[in-house]
């Protein structure tokens, strides 16, 4: 849906991500949404490898 205002021209991608947070219906929201899932994301993945090495799971040979 978004790829359709976009445009990664080195010098209209900035004015294109402007257009798409003003003048799309709703863009700002799935832009928001698309950047804070992603650090929602990394952040899961760091408190699973956190909690794996606090438990010592990697010491369970038997599951690989």
């Amino acid at each position: 849906f978004l790829a359709m205002h976009y445009t990664s021209d080195i010098a209209t991608a900035f004015s294109s991500v402007a257009h798409i947070c003003r003048d799309v219906n709703y863009g700002w929201l799935i832009r928001n949404l698309h950047a804070n899932g992603a650090s929602f994301f990394f952040i899961c993945i760091y408190l699973h490898i956190g909690r794996g090495l606090y438990y010592g799971s990697y010491l369970y040979k038997e599951t690989w």
